[in-house]
Order: structure tokens, then C-alpha cells, then sequence
């Protein structure tokens, strides 16, 4: 059984950014730390790496790293450089992921999203923090499970018709 294959419009790169903006003020709320808690930021990332990777691509990612990093007020360059990384993979990965379904997606981006918490989880050992626990890896999990609804929400913009008339659901 085949699902439907939409035609999508093109997406509007003030979307995109405004869904980055969203996702980092998101990130910005004081439930930051609580434990398990996805990195939203690093999943709308991924989202537009792997739908749209020639608008946003590692450079953004390092932009928005930086960002993530000055708010933090830790080492300056953890997140840089583990959304760098989750943004190359997943430009590497975007063509064969969205040839499955929503929880197929879902599962060939856990590793990525489990890598975005390990590279700073690493670097913070390295550096001598306290061994903070093993519960904030489990935010890739949280953000996997996540990953159909952004990708529902992010796509939505889309998949309105140019010319709506009654006979059409959307």
C-alpha cells in the first residue's frame, strides 16, 4: 500500500527562520534543565537539514550553536559543534530519510539526535564537570518521538493548495 505523495510548495525562508527563532526561544524557557528535556533547536534544525538543506545548512547550524552557547553561558562552541555535526549528517542522510514513514524518519534520526547530546555530554567530562547522570541523553529519545509532529507542523505551510476551492481539504 502506497501513501500519498504530496507536491509541496516551495517554503518561504521567512518561515524557516521563524521557526528557528521559535525553537530557540522555546529553548530559552526556564524548563531547560529539567532532565530529558529535547533541545528544540537542534530538532527544527534537523527538520529544514534534511527538507531544505541548501537553505539551511552547517553554517546556520554553527550560527545558531553559538547562539545556544552564549545563552548557556558555558564553553563557548559545545553546541556549535554538535549541531554542526547533527547538521552534516543529516544533509547526508536527507535524501534516503524521506523516502520512509514518519516513525521510519523518526528512527533513522535518533543516532543523529543522540549524537547532539553526546558531543556536549563528552565535552563537558572532558573538561571536568561533574558526571551530570545519564538522563540527559535521554532528550534524543524525547526529540525522536517528537519528530512526526514537527515534521507534521513544519510541513504544513506546504501542503496548501495554490488555488483553494471547496471540493479540496486543505
Amino acid at each position: 500500500m502506497s501513501r500519498p505523495q504530496y507536491i509541496l510548495l516551495p517554503v518561504n525562508p521567512y518561515f524557516i527562520a521563524l521557526s528557528l527563532v521559535v525553537a530557540f526561544l522555546v529553548n530559552l524557557m526556564p524548563w531547560g534543565h529539567a532532565p530529558a528535556m529535547p533541545d528544540f533547536v537542534a530538532l527544527v534544525l534537523m527538520f529544514w537539514n534534511i527538507h531544505q538543506p541548501r537553505k539551511v545548512g552547517m553554517g546556520v547550524a554553527f550560527l545558531v550553536g553559538l547562539l545556544m552557547d552564549v545563552h548557556n553561558a558555558g564553553l563557548l562552541g559545545e553546541h556549535a559543534l554538535a549541531y554542526t555535526l547533527l547538521s552534516y549528517g543529516a544533509i547526508m542522510i536527507h535524501r534516503r530519510v524521506l523516502f520512509f514513514t514518519l516513525l521510519g524518519q523518526a528512527l533513522t534520526v535518533l543516532p543523529l539526535l543522540l549524537l547532539a547530546h553526546v558531543v556536549p555530554f563528552i565535552i563537558r567530562l572532558a573538561t571536568g564537570a561533574a558526571f551530570p547522570g545519564w538522563w540527559p541523553l535521554a532528550a534524543g529519545f524525547v526529540e525522536a518521538l517528537l519528530w512526526p509532529v514537527i515534521s507534521i507542523l513544519l510541513l504544513a505551510p506546504q501542503k496548501r493548495a495554490v488555488d483553494r476551492d471547496d471540493t479540496r481539504p486543505i
